[in-house]
């Protein structure tokens, strides 16, 4: 049976739904609950600081790029073995955009589609009473989403809380908690977001302090009372337990393998398989270390369910792909902040090129500027990259391009044979200063039916800004 769950929701960005969300999964697992981590659309960094929070690896869960039977094997799988499974929101619960494979990409999609009751954390900062007239608005506005509760964020005193809270309460609502401002529990950010969470100093003392703020500011057993009576009825289990009695099998650090649906573990627990697309090759080498981070574990996973073998390697670390896979993939990340080691990484470039010559390349964002000529640095500083693709980007000039992308292939390629159809999104800031060849895909954002070329492909290396979700 799966697990119960809820999805922490705002009504916009910014209104403290990942302190709640870390908070108060890292509070149930110190209780001893295991509690399974999703976060909702697109996103590489917050999942990372889940699996920190809760000792388990996640999902992301997407309306706009996956079907909705992909969602519910993915939310079956993310379940198995947990007593509780806590999502959070992207942006405001119901943004999204148009022409999604099983909904707009919208928060609300998932919690509808699922069945969770919504938790919104609401930033009540400039506003008392008005607080219950956005909330009304939120809770009315789709009858498919029940928003069970409130949880007040950056309340500025006791008169504030009853202000704002009351006026909630009024409509019926309940209020789960009120969190003071309180700049101490943030999390340190840059360009794309979080710091990732194997750079965030002290991270662990970091999350038990979020633990303890939500722990003395929300009552975590209403939370948990709502999602149990919304998901399924069943009682979960005492919080009061300790989590050495029930240690999870999964660390924060464990490699995606440990989710490897072939092992014997995994049959004998019966474990669901997941398959959103067919394996690019049958060896698979896969950069990852803190310049090539951006790897969606469900991909991971679906690739091994159909037979695939995962070898990962380490560029910072001067390694080279492993000579005996097929395909070598080279996720996105900051590869800006490290080109310098990059460029300096000898046995990692000469390796890129000898795997060209008989294998397989390709690049996503970060990874797709690596196989270019030259990147530069936010400094201005020009680092030769390994040259594969006829290719310049740079940092100095910095410009926004997020958004969902549909894209269908140039060429025949090992993801599938020309015309196929792939589902995912763009988030950088660099700028192309040159990118001459033939395209890897023909490419349009979620609000136009402009196709455009997107990427480069050549002699058996591609890649583009495009990022693989379904």
């Amino acid at each position: 049976m799966n697990a119960p769950g809820l999805l922490i929701g705002a009504a916009r960005s910014s209104s403290g739904k990942t302190t709640l969300t870390l908070g108060l999964m890292r509070a149930l697992t110190r209780r001893g609950l295991r509690v399974a981590p999703v976060k909702c659309g697109p996103d590489y960094i917050d999942p990372a600081f889940h699996a920190a929070a809760t000792g388990r690896a996640g999902v992301n869960l997407d309306s706009w790029a996956m079907d909705a039977a992909l969602i519910a094997r993915l939310a079956a799988r993310v379940s198995e073995g947990a007593d509780i499974v806590v999502a959070e929101g992207a942006m405001g619960l119901f943004d999204g955009a148009p022409d999604g494979a099983a909904g707009i990409g919208a928060s609300a999609d998932i919690a509808a589609m699922l069945g969770w009751p919504v938790v919104l954390v609401h930033d009540v900062s400039g506003q008392g009473q008005t607080a219950a007239a956005i909330v009304r608005g939120i809770a009315g506005h789709d009858a498919r989403v029940k928003v069970a509760g409130v949880v007040l964020n950056r309340v500025g005193s006791e008169r504030h809380r009853r202000l704002a809270g009351e006026a909630i309460e009024a409509l019926g609502i309940p209020v789960f908690g009120a969190l003071p401002r309180n700049e101490a529990v943030s999390l340190p950010e840059r360009h794309l977001g979080l710091v990732q969470a194997g750079e965030t100093a002290g991270l662990d003392g970091r999350l038990e302090a979020l633990a303890d703020f939500v722990d003395a500011h929300v009552d975590i057993a209403a939370i948990v009372a709502c999602a149990t009576i919304a998901a399924t009825g069943d009682v979960i289990p005492d919080a009061s337990r300790k989590r050495s009695d029930r240690e999870s099998s999964m660390t924060p650090d464990a490699p995606v393998a440990a989710l490897d649906s072939r092992s014997p573990a995994a049959r004998a627990s019966g474990m669901t398989s997941v398959v959103a697309l067919p394996p690019p090759a049958q060896r698979i080498a896969v950069a990852r270390d803190d310049a090539f981070s951006f790897f969606y574990p469900h991909l991971a996973q679906s690739w091994r369910d159909a037979g695939a073998e995962l070898c990962f390697f380490a560029p910072l670390a001067d390694e080279a792909p492993p000579e005996a896979c097929d395909l070598c993939w080279l996720p996105g990340g900051y590869p800006e902040l490290h080109a310098g080691r990059l460029s300096a990484a000898q046995s990692f470039i000469k390796g890129l090129r000898r795997f060209a010559r008989r294998g397989w390349l390709h690049g996503e964002c970060g990874g797709y500027m690596v196989l270019g000529r030259a990147l530069i640095d936010a400094a201005g500083e020009a680092h030769e990259m390994a040259g594969l693709l006829e290719l310049e980007t740079s940092f100095a000039q910095r410009k926004l391009h997020l958004g969902y992308r549909q894209a269908q292939l140039a060429a025949d390629h090992p993801l599938g044979a020309v015309g196929f159809r792939l589902r995912g999104h763009e988030f950088h800031y660099a700028t192309v200063l040159r990118e001459e060849g033939a395209p890897f895909a023909l490419a349009r954002d979620a609000y136009s039916d402009d196709e455009r070329p997107a990427g480069l492909a050549r002699n058996g290396v591609s890649g583009s800004f495009f990022h693989l979700m379904a």
